[in-house]
């Protein structure tokens, strides 16, 4: 029996053990044998597992899902049941996503659209192993399915803060969807497991108009209630053209950049050429450029209106005043995150993406603020490796690395030429650009990784049941990418040595020191505007169905027998639009539908922007008709549907606080924590009982 003389020790010793217990629980748990990652949510390692592909399995009210896709431009949320990897999360939320991604599917016979899925739309606090929304991408104008995995692969080889990615087999309502990439939306989950619980502000810029404007929405001939007819009539080329001239607008109102000669000079075509209705407009702002404006909110709309958490107009003046310095070059280190901004620009440099900051588009990037300094993070790579306004096959070999910009001045993208300006960034990039080519590309790794997806998803692709591209066209588009990488490779090798010129007025009067790449064709590897099949279009459509025992869905209203046989003269070829002479690709001066050529565009959009937004007047009709242009074309270039200032994607409908999240994080205990937390309250417990009779002894 313990005597009073002890029990003081004891009770003291029972205590201090627990303190110390909790202590190291709290702080240091790998002390004792508790894994350190148990802080990240379960589905970094549970479900985005590089080696292995997810699987997802819609289940939705038939009716509600036909609905959805009929109406896809309006991104309306519908509710669903989704199965992943055998755990069924009920109520999920789920709408189209995109932009020209999504205008194209829309004006197709496919409704293989990217999805966002939302585990908390209609429950709230729902995740999905801690995760609350995820993007499953359609793989769209990619004939090798691997453009967006290998741009993030870098990207987070580089140690740039990247969502999480894998590909997965999708099924909906039974029925074969498709082979998709899921990647971590960037919203609540992925700011917490960055950054912690006391996180910044994420917005995501975007001059691509509001939300369910459909990037081909508005276009002459494409209204809305005149789809179906257009699908019967078997315009689908018509279509596809103009998603092409499309897919490189702009936002703005002055372009600083010559129209370039593309058969004459290849070089300048991927930074000058090409471009299309893109650099118009880009003195209408809205803050997507990061230029400085003045000191007012809603200068900067393209951004504020991107926001991902609700701020408050403290938040978006730490923006501003970031955005002021950077602009003026002052304090470059305390505004900016210098290091991994230069990550960011030497991968988007080596894979050559262009539908992003680097171009007249100024969009598909993530802006963190944090405590007022700001980076730039990647999203959205589908059209990377030269899939967008590149030019030639040379110029997209030989891009600038130190002026990689398409279609606009250096000048007019001031987070990447005021960190190019300073000397000792300029070296550190270089420096980066060096680490992704020892790292990734030599000793031929980039081979080997491009091998390994092949088998890890080559059969899924050739079964298919969407896809944009036949399995022999993926076959070539992965043999087409491996030689680009090589190429590349060398050319960015050459620049960094001095051999090769790094600039593009250099290399416009140096053009026999560039890389030869005659051997490349970029459109086998799928350039925007080639689609390919977009469902059951195309030339290898025959043999599609056999491999795939007819999945291919036609679009609700529309005879596939009719449309198989309407498609046959007018579709675009398979795997996109064939190179003109010089391998010339989508950049340059191609023809927008029923719409003028870019040159006429050029010209025609100068006369518009003299009229200041007011009516036109007769002479500048006079003028615009004089260019050919007709009535339908003329309002429909004063109304193009860019830089109204709303995010297309950004804003949730209810906005979660950081305690929501907290409060997510604690009910999202695993098991090893359980235990652990169980044995401090037993020795807790212990410790009051011994207390208790403690005090009951000493009372009696």
């Amino acid at each position: 029996m313990i005597t009073g003389k002890y029990i003081n020790i004891i009770i003291a010793g029972v205590l201090l053990v627990v303190i110390v217990f909790t202590g190291i629980f709290m702080t240091v748990p790998g002390l004792i044998g508790i894994s350190g990652d148990n802080s990240q949510p379960e589905y970094v390692t549970k479900l985005f597992n590089k080696d292995k592909i997810i699987s997802i399995d819609i289940k939705a009210d038939k009716k509600e899902w036909e609905n959805m896709l009929k109406n896809a431009t309006s991104e309306e949320y519908i509710q669903c049941d989704a199965t992943i990897n055998g755990i069924t999360y009920k109520s999920v939320g789920i709408r189209p996503k995109g932009n020209s991604s999504l205008s194209m599917v829309a004006n197709s016979n496919s409704d293989r659209y990217s999805f966002k899925l939302e585990f908390d739309h209609y429950i709230k606090g729902q995740t999905c192993m801690g995760m609350d929304k995820m993007v499953i991408n359609n793989i769209q104008a990619d004939s090798t399915y691997m453009k967006e995995y290998l741009s993030l692969d870098m990207m987070s080889y580089m140690g740039v803060t990247t969502p999480l990615y894998a590909y997965t087999d999708v099924k909906v309502n039974g029925e074969k969807w498709g082979l998709y990439l899921a990647v971590e939306a960037m919203e609540d989950a992925f700011a917490e497991r960055n950054y912690g619980d006391d996180f910044g502000k994420l917005y995501k810029p975007e001059t691509m108009g509001g939300k369910g404007n459909g990037m081909m929405k508005d276009f002459p001939g494409n209204q809305e209630g005149q789809k179906d007819t257009k699908r019967e009539n078997g315009n689908q080329q018509q279509q596809s053209e103009a998603v092409k001239g499309a897919t490189v607008q702009g936002n703005g109102t002055n372009d600083k950049s010559k129209t370039a000669d593309t058969k004459n000079n290849q070089n300048q075509s991927a930074n000058e050429g090409g471009r299309g209705f893109g650099g118009f407009g880009n003195n209408q702002g809205g803050g997507a450029d990061l230029k400085y404006v003045d000191d007012k909110i809603s200068s900067y709309s393209n951004i504020f209106d991107g926001e991902i958490f609700k701020g408050t107009d403290a938040d978006y003046k730490r923006v501003i005043k970031a955005i002021k310095n950077l602009n003026n070059g002052t304090e470059l280190e305390k505004y900016i995150n210098v290091n991994e901004c230069l990550k960011y620009f030497a991968v988007n440099t080596v894979v050559v993406n262009l539908d992003s900051y680097f171009s007249n588009m100024k969009h598909n990037y993530y802006l963190y603020e944090d405590n007022g300094q700001l980076t730039i993070l990647p999203w959205d790579y589908n059209l990377a490796f030269a899939g967008f306004q590149s030019g030639s096959a040379s110029a997209a070999v030989n891009f600038p690395i130190d002026t990689p910009v398409s279609g606009i001045e250096m000048s007019e993208r001031p987070i990447l030429n005021k960190l190019l300006e300073v000397d000792e960034y300029k070296v550190q990039y270089h420096k980066y650009l060096q680490e992704i080519l020892n790292g990734y590309f030599n000793d031929g790794k980039f081979d080997k990784t491009v091998d390994g997806l092949n088998s890890l998803i080559g059969e899924y692709v050739k079964n298919d049941a969407t896809a944009f591209f036949s399995y022999d066209k993926y076959t070539a588009g992965t043999a087409m990418l491996k030689e680009f990488g090589k190429l590349r490779a060398e050319s960015i090798q050459g620049q960094l040595d001095g051999s090769i010129p790094s600039t593009t007025q250099a290399q416009s009067k140096a053009s026999d020191k560039l890389i030869d790449a005659s051997a490349i064709n970029l459109s086998v590897m799928g350039t925007q505007g080639g689609g390919g099949r977009m469902g059951k279009d195309g030339e290898n459509q025959p043999q599609q169905e056999q491999q795939q025992g007819n999945n291919q869905r036609p679009r609700e209203g529309v005879d596939s027998a009719q449309g198989n046989q309407q498609q046959g003269k007018e579709q675009m070829p398979q795997g996109g639009m064939e190179p003109p002479q010089d391998n010339q690709q989508q950049g340059g001066g191609q023809g927008f539908g029923d719409m003028p050529d870019r040159d006429v565009m050029m010209q025609a959009m100068k006369i518009i922007q003299s009229a200041n937004g007011k009516d036109l007047t007769e002479q500048q009709l006079q003028q615009l008709k004089a260019l050919g242009m007709t009535d339908e074309q003329i309002k429909f270039v004063q109304n193009m549907p860019f830089g109204n200032g709303e995010m297309r994607e950004g804003r949730f409908p209810e906005q979660k606080s950081k305690n929501d999240i907290k409060m997510q994080s604690v009910t999202q205990i695993s098991v090893e924590d359980a235990v652990i937390l169980g044995v401090c309250m037993v020795f807790m417990s212990v410790g009051m009982l011994f207390v208790a009779k403690f005090r009951r002894r000493k009372s009696s």
